[in-house]
């Protein structure tokens, strides 16, 4: 094989590999269900903060008069043992009204 065909195909494997390997490393296209909302900001306090927060494994967040602009960081960026809940679990728009229900809510839901 002369120099010229063999550099050639060696760009083409190198091309490839390099195509391949940054397809495979790509971040995998977002399968959520579009169109989801929660029906109001109770649900998501019932389904995701009252699975600990009422079951006395976390410190209660209810008629602590906690801030709202608190409560939307610690739900994204989380706080000690508490997880941080992407945008994906739950959106901005509910996480707002969810700080709003927590921050104003008396004892039930």
């Amino acid at each position: 094989m002369n120099m010229a065909k063999w550099g050639k195909n060696l760009f083409i494997l190198i091309s490839t590999a390099i195509f391949v390997n940054g397809y495979a490393w790509s971040a995998p296209p977002d399968t959520s269900p579009q169109g989801f909302a929660w029906k109001d900001s109770a649900e998501i306090y019932a389904k995701i903060c009252a699975y600990c927060h009422e079951a006395q494994v976390a410190p209660p967040i209810r008629n602590r008069s906690l801030p709202p602009e608190y409560i939307r960081a610690v739900v994204r960026n989380g706080n000690r043992a508490m997880p941080a809940f992407r945008a994906s679990v739950i959106d901005d728009k509910s996480l707002a009204k969810l700080a709003d229900f927590v921050s104003k809510s008396e004892t039930g839901y």
